[in-house]
């Protein structure tokens, strides 16, 4: 894993059980996984608009803002960014329209 990566979730671990009032990552694990997950898809609208309407330095800005949030999101289901890495990776190789369809099948059972 990227060590950036590994050095933000290690961040947000450190800070999931601190004082709400002094945290924002111990606030939003405060609110439950209901409240991080509404901030993550905030994130991902705010991160369309800067695609479509915005500079790319606010597309960057708004893109870890989508990152940063869904680590938390991931770190509270006890899953990692790493986890996701590893899906990439199996995926590699596999037509996204294949692998698409895997998944349709998989889920309509």
């Amino acid at each position: 894993m990227d060590a950036r990566i590994a050095k933000l979730e290690a961040t947000i671990r450190a800070r999931r059980d601190g004082d709400a009032a002094h945290s924002y990552v111990a606030s939003l694990f405060a609110k439950g996984r209901k409240k991080i997950a509404e901030k993550v898809g905030e994130e991902a609208t705010e991160t369309i608009i800067a695609a479509l309407c915005e500079t790319p330095e606010k597309l960057t800005s708004e893109a870890a803002d989508l990152l940063f949030h869904l680590a938390i999101l991931l770190i509270e289901s006890d899953l990692s960014l790493d986890d996701v890495l590893n899906e990439l990776e199996r995926r590699e190789g596999i037509s996204g329209i294949a692998e698409k369809a895997s998944r349709d099948v998989t889920n309509k059972e």
